[in-house]
């Protein structure tokens, strides 16, 4: 019987998986065509996969040389007769079809440790192998990261570029039909001196890399097929298209984060209703996973990217993206964020955004945060029999914000991003254990924003917006009314930070047609 796979390699007869092989067929035509290119994304993203398919899709037409960088140990980029010894040892031990005179010079290389061996003497091998191989010869290699801040694998691709451009000038030149490889960092993009006096000038020893533009997230048809495929086998009665979607809008379509989710569900009998993947993303959200710990420790690493995400989630920065910046490059490389449609800086997936708004919340928690305490001390007036009580949260945030912060007055310094932080620091202790909750993206702007609570089965939509007058006000109301429709909900929430010094306090009822809204102004 197969399952849902998060660690390592997957296999169709094995796991449930997305269909790829669309992606596959993409990557073959930039081998049919001599492209050298690089896969670059971020950790768990599905690229040894992809790049395993890839193997058996060429495997009929080309000599494929596939190769893990994680075989090489730090010693062996230490020096380039190290990293030449490596490199033939390891095509040695992966490849059958090498012709036999080089497989007899590699091995001769491999384990000669007297001669400084140079990278001239490798390319000398490759060149042979390339010109003596019944079919074309394709490098593939996986996990470069370990070996992209390394001058020996820079010069390394050098020489491959090298090889590249003389084949291109003459057909007849032996050298790799195509080199792909695969890693969090963009190799395209490192720069090292190809030769002792470009000194001035760097050069990319990639610059001859096509880019690679093959979506590797998954959308709602790839998911749903997956799906299929588990509900043909176990007969849940789950509405395919409407899971796939779900699980879509929490991750994504991050690879890992897809599989997880649906992973959680089945061995732990979650069910595949709303309620069952709620209580999969509530286990993932708070779980130690090997994505969660790489990601923890790049932000660790690196606190002035922690601090970019911290200005975005909770600050409220509008950051147009760009590749230039080092900082937000890292970011997109590592999977936290993405480009919104305005080319803005967004947090990847829901999953993230909710796994950083509670690291950022546990840390002003920590720092002595009034609003989290106050959330903390009055949990027992929120939750009654086990239910959440949305109208007695609002309450209590109205009565908490008056005495901690007092009154908000105009002119004070206070924009939407301020009101979103502090009322989810007074709901997090609430929930806490319980009930999840996400920023609703769509709807979210400099003055408005919908946060989504989900807690014991029972869902809540609560608007978040300053005032600005009656009109404004109105629109709202039929914008929530849209919104409840939306999630199927009679009830919804509004949370108003009033300017005005006349502004009458408290919570209200509003009829709007056929839904009943909650109107708190604080």
């Amino acid at each position: 019987m197969r399952k849902f796979n998060t660690t390592g390699l997957c296999v169709p007869t094995m796991h449930y998986m997305v269909d790829i092989s669309g992606r596959v067929e993409q990557m073959r035509a930039m081998v049919d065509v001599g492209d050298y290119f690089c896969i670059n994304r971020a950790r768990q993203y599905g690229k040894t996969t992809a790049l395993a398919a890839l193997e058996d899709a060429l495997a009929a037409d080309y000599e494929v040389a596939s190769l893990d960088f994680q075989a090489l140990s730090h010693a062996d980029f230490a020096s380039e007769p190290a990293f030449v010894r490596a490199f033939c040892r390891v095509v040695l031990r992966t490849q059958a079809e090498v012709p036999a005179d080089v497989a007899g010079r590699m091995r001769e290389i491999s384990r000669d440790r007297a001669t400084e061996w140079v990278m001239g003497d490798l390319f000398d091998v490759i060149c042979d192998w390339c010109e003596q191989s019944v079919r074309p010869v394709v490098l593939i290699v996986d996990e470069v990261d370990s070996a992209t801040n390394n001058q020996v694998f820079l010069d390394f691709l050098a020489q491959l570029r090298q090889g590249y451009l003389r084949h291109r000038k003459r057909p007849s030149y032996p050298a790799f039909k195509s080199v792909v490889l695969a890693g969090v960092t963009d190799v395209k993009h490192l720069k090292a001196k190809i030769r002792p006096e470009d000194q001035a000038r760097p050069n990319s020893p990639w610059n001859i890399a096509a880019d690679f533009d093959v979506v590797m997230s998954f959308d709602g048809t790839d998911v749903a097929g997956m799906l299929a495929g588990y509900e043909a086998d176990h007969a849940t009665g789950m509405d395919v298209a409407a899971v796939a979607a779900e699980i879509v809008a929490w991750t994504g379509g991050y690879p890992f984060l897809v599989s997880r989710v649906c992973q959680l569900a089945d061995e732990r009998g979650l069910g595949w209703d709303r309620e069952g993947l709620d209580a999969a993303v509530k286990a993932l959200l708070v779980e130690s996973n090997t994505l969660f710990e790489s990601l923890s420790g790049k932000l660790e690493v690196y606190p002035g990217l922690k601090s970019l995400l911290r200005s975005v989630l909770m600050d409220g920065e509008r950051l147009p993206y760009s590749a230039d910046h080092d900082g937000l490059a890292q970011l997109m490389s590592y999977g936290f964020i993405r480009r919104g449609p305005d080319n803005s800086v967004r947090v990847a997936n829901r999953v993230f955004e909710t796994r950083l708004y509670d690291l950022f919340i546990l840390e002003d928690a920590i720092a002595g945060s009034r609003a989290y305490s106050a959330g903390d001390l009055g949990r027992s007036r929120y939750v009654r029999g086990g239910r959440l009580d949305m109208r007695a949260v609002l309450e209590g945030f109205r009565e908490a914000y008056g005495r901690v912060w007092g009154p908000i007055e105009e002119g004070d310094h206070f924009g939407e991003f301020d009101g979103r932080r502090q009322f989810l620091l007074f709901l997090k202790p609430i929930i806490n254990g319980t009930g999840n909750y996400y920023i609703e993206a769509q709807t979210r702007d400099q003055t408005r924003t919908d946060v989504v609570v989900d807690y014991a089965g029972e869902q809540f939509v609560v608007e978040l917006k300053i005032w600005r007058g009656p009109r404004y006000n109105e629109e709202g109301e039929r914008q929530l009314r849209g919104y409840l429709d939306h999630f199927g909900l009679d009830v919804g929430y509004m949370l108003s930070f009033n300017f005005n010094k006349g502004k009458e306090s408290g919570l209200r009822r509003v009829s709007v047609g056929d839904k009943v809204l909650w109107e708190e102004t604080v």
